[in-house]
């Protein structure tokens, strides 16, 4: 777990930052004839962190899921230990031991982080807001990417493949991993020393998705309403599978079933520390 510190951010995208279809400028803005703009991630707006939290350092990992279940928690789920490397021809690789566990529902994270608190005689772990996941994901940053306006494929695991697609050129610069990585591969820290918060797994958030961002300018609010349970939770970060717009710290999506598992869906810990 990594203790982060108290402060404010802007949440959410300005109004020139890139959404679907990438230019060479990055103050692409869209218009009504352009069907990928993205509206759910204003309005930009101040929140504080008033409630001290510890996030993972890393994505919650397949070993770490398994041990819940060999110690009776998470509902006794294995996910399967294979995903198939994106591409012309379909591999299947394994993904146990260290990489990311995938194919995880909003139930599935929940029942985990129930173990957990068990397991440590707390209520203290649960799963991060969308405020939570991006000040943390932000680490001091207002740029368009965690690590810079810029992002390569050394800095986060996103796809190559469909950013091409995206940009509507071929990008030789890119790596073609096309597959998860294990989380301790790659250089892929933030400035508080957070792994892969963009690109890898997507992730998992207590809260429930909504149109556009809500307007709450405390992270205790943002928690008080992820007291409910979600319909539909908001997840983060983008995945090996997204193109690079995805890998935004403001990026947002929407789990369409809260018992809905996919091979590029996972989650991280957050820790209260009141």
């Amino acid at each position: 777990m990594v203790e982060l510190p108290l402060g404010t951010f802007m949440m959410g995208a300005p109004q020139d930052e890139f959404r679907r279809i990438l230019t060479e400028k990055a103050n692409y803005t869209g218009d009504p004839a352009n069907p990928y703009r993205k509206e759910d991630e204003g309005p930009q707006h101040p929140v504080t962190v008033d409630i001290p939290f510890a996030m993972a350092r890393d994505e919650t990992t397949y070993d770490q899921w398994i041990a819940c279940v060999q110690d009776g928690g998470c509902g006794s789920y294995i996910p399967e230990e294979t995903v198939f490397r994106q591409g012309p021809n379909p591999v299947k690789m394994n993904v146990t031991g260290t990489y990311p566990v995938l194919r995880i529902s909003y139930f599935d994270a929940l029942a985990y982080v129930e173990w957990l608190n068990k397991k440590t005689g707390s209520d203290a772990y649960r799963l991060p807001t969308e405020a939570e996941w991006e000040y943390a994901a932000r680490a001091g940053t207002q740029t368009t990417f965690p690590q810079g306006d810029t992002l390569t494929s050394e800095q986060a695991n996103f796809s190559k493949q469909m950013t091409e697609f995206v940009m509507l050129r071929k990008m030789p610069e890119l790596v073609a991993r096309e597959a998860p990585v294990k989380v301790g591969a790659m250089d892929a820290t933030n400035a508080w020393g957070l792994r892969h918060m963009v690109g890898n797994a997507m992730e998992l958030t207590a809260s429930c998705y909504t149109k556009y961002l809500e307007q709450w300018t405390l992270t205790s609010e943002w928690r008080a309403a992820a007291s409910k349970v979600c319909a539909n939770s908001a997840m983060r970060g983008g995945s090996y599978i997204s193109s690079i717009d995805l890998a935004r710290s403001a990026w947002r999506g929407k789990l369409l079933d809260p018992n809905h598992r996919i091979s590029w869906i996972g989650f991280r810990v957050i820790k209260s520390l009141e």
